[in-house]
């Protein structure tokens, strides 16, 4: 139910024919849905998949949102099973940049998103 909100957000977005970077877009979903973005990275080595982010709502869920190389963007409600990997990828994002450039968050990026194909998400 959450990736459908989020989605509808971003639908909204292509409707009034903005073409603004990543991140805006999701701070703006996130914003119009009463979430927060988590996190927001780049995913490297992947064949489809650019970027990729995650706006949470509290106890109701997580949504996590692909950029495919093509610039579609896509959305998921993620389940228990990849809390740890969102948290790990949330405290990532939350860190001072010194620690950002320090400790390589692309092994969790990489995992969460194999996590996601395996259970159906954004084939690959």
């Amino acid at each position: 139910m959450v990736a459908e909100h989020v989605e509808l957000a971003l639908f909204e977005q292509s409707l009034e024919g903005l073409h603004r970077p990543f991140c805006d877009r999701v701070a703006d979903a996130a914003e119009k849905t009463a979430g927060s973005v988590l996190f927001d990275v780049r995913v490297d080595d992947d064949v489809c998949v650019q970027r990729m982010a995650a706006i949470g709502y509290g106890v109701t869920g997580t949504a996590i949102i692909v950029m495919e190389k093509n610039g579609q963007l896509r959305c998921a409600s993620v389940s228990q099973d990849t809390a740890l990997l969102v948290a790990e990828l949330a405290a990532w994002d939350a860190s001072p940049l010194s620690e950002k450039a320090r400790v390589d968050h692309r092994g969790t990026a990489i995992m969460l998103l194999a996590r996601l194909r395996s259970i159906g998400h954004f084939a690959g």
